[in-house]
């Protein structure tokens, strides 16, 4: 009798289990739909990356950068090889943990770009040797940086897919054809 007096307990309690999951699964699952949807967008063009991505701290970057070279090599972006997404997609390669950079920050990054059609490089501070500083929301950059680098913290390496729309849309540009598809991969080295 008590075997099945505790079978009886132990079956109550996995539906008591199962059905208190399901409520409040699914009220994370109507409370998220949205993520959960962008998840899956996203996730069509997630760049691989091995693991959980490392993070940077601000002061390692500190230590390691003088504030006018570049810090490390030049990284190579990952262009998936499914057909360009229509919406900006944001995937963090590095995480970072200092300030925040939001509009109306001085931030210094430095950057490479290529076009997601050929993989063809048609940017990089590297050219220059040096990192590019500029206001957050004040329109200096195409409007995927300004989506794709709010809310990054310094230390953190992002890589940005920008469609057309939030690129350099359908106009000439040096070394960029008109309704390109950009790839950048950049580190947010300061937040001012």
């Amino acid at each position: 009798m008590p075997k099945v007096l505790l079978s009886i307990i132990a079956g109550f309690a996995l539906l008591l289990a199962v059905g208190c999951g399901g409520g409040s699964s699914s009220s994370e699952t109507s409370s998220g739909s949205g993520d959960s949807t962008e998840a899956t967008t996203s996730a069509k063009y997630e760049i691989p990356v091995q693991g959980k991505p490392p993070t940077r701290t601000e002061k390692e970057i500190e230590a390691r950068w003088d504030g006018k070279g570049l810090l490390g090599p030049q990284p190579k972006p990952i262009v998936p090889k499914s057909p360009p997404p229509e919406e900006l997609v944001v995937q963090d390669l590095i995480n970072g943990k200092g300030r925040t950079a939001h509009k109306g920050s001085e931030i210094t990054v430095q950057y490479v770009g290529v076009n997601y059609r050929d993989g063809k490089e048609f940017d990089a501070s590297w050219r220059y040797g040096k990192p590019f500083t500029f206001e957050l929301g004040a329109g200096f950059v195409v409007p995927g940086w300004e989506e794709g680098l709010e809310g990054m913290e310094v230390g953190a390496q992002r890589e940005l897919i920008i469609p057309p729309e939030l690129g350099y849309g359908y106009r000439r540009q040096e070394g960029i054809p008109p309704g390109s598809t950009l790839v950048f991969v950049i580190d947010l080295l300061k937040v001012e």
